[in-house]
């Protein structure tokens, strides 16, 4: 069973590889042997590398045409083939929906759910060429499944992501796989910014039934599974990473909580 995980000589690119969910990404594909490259538009502070082996860094804006078209060009010229794409950069600050104004609103959509599109495209045009094809990871959010209060345009996009998938792997099926996870919280070097510290983030933990956030291996471990031979008969999934989402609001107000 181990060697249906073993992913020696894959060639995998992470998008936002340099930190939170993407390092542990890059991180996870390096320790199975794959040749990661990761690109973000920030060197990261030390290079990404475990067992002796470090992934390659590309500095690049995923929401420029010609910065997708460069890194395909080096992974081609490097290794020859792409096997795996993750398109996991994305993000959006809090923001009221009422007075968002248009250009931030693109911008968020744009960088979520355009950016990923663009480069599925280019990944498909290279994995469609090869006798195995290759598989497409999207990283989507529970934003995407439910409201998503002061950050309507990342929610939006990511629910497009998620149609997005599912369209893509009836498109381009049999040769490329195209898969998602809708990730819940998740414990990264940001995790303050957005959950507290101390006791706040011990109580937003608890919200989860699991108890706690996910953690960057977490998502990195789905991604594997997605990307290996395990996976062979899987295309237009979205595997909720969410520890169980949460409990109903209703539920814990009928008990005082």
């Amino acid at each position: 069973m181990t060697e249906l995980l073993d992913l020696q000589g894959k060639v995998v690119v992470v998008t936002g590889g340099t930190m939170g969910a993407g390092k542990g990404i890059a991180l996870r594909f390096l320790e199975m042997g794959a040749h990661v490259m990761i690109c973000a538009r920030n060197q990261p502070m030390a290079p990404i590398m475990t067992g002796g082996r470090e992934a390659l860094f590309i500095p690049a804006n995923v929401r420029k045409l010609e910065d997708l078209d460069r890194i395909v060009e080096v992974v081609i010229k490097r290794h020859g083939r792409l096997d795996v794409l993750i398109n996991n950069a994305g993000g959006s600050p809090p923001a009221d929906a009422a007075t968002a104004s248009p250009r931030f609103s693109a911008a968020i959509i744009d960088l979520n759910l355009i950016a990923p599109l663009n480069f599925a495209q280019k990944a498909n045009a290279v994995m469609q060429t090869q006798d195995d094809g290759g598989c497409i990871i999207n990283i989507g959010s529970v934003s995407g499944l439910r409201p998503s209060p002061e950050t309507a345009a990342y929610g939006a996009a990511k629910a497009g992501l998620l149609n997005l998938t599912t369209s893509l792997a009836v498109e381009w099926a049999p040769k490329v796989r195209v898969n998602a996870v809708a990730a819940g919280m998740i414990l990264t070097e940001k995790a303050d910014l957005h959950f507290g510290d101390g006791e706040v983030r011990e109580a937003v933990e608890k919200t989860a039934p699991m108890g706690r956030m996910a953690l960057p291996q977490d998502v990195a471990d789905v991604c594997l599974f997605l990307a290996s031979p395990l996976a062979s008969y899987v295309t237009g999934a979205n595997i909720l990473l969410h520890g169980g989402g949460e409990w109903p609001a209703f539920l814990r107000a009928s008990r005082g909580e």
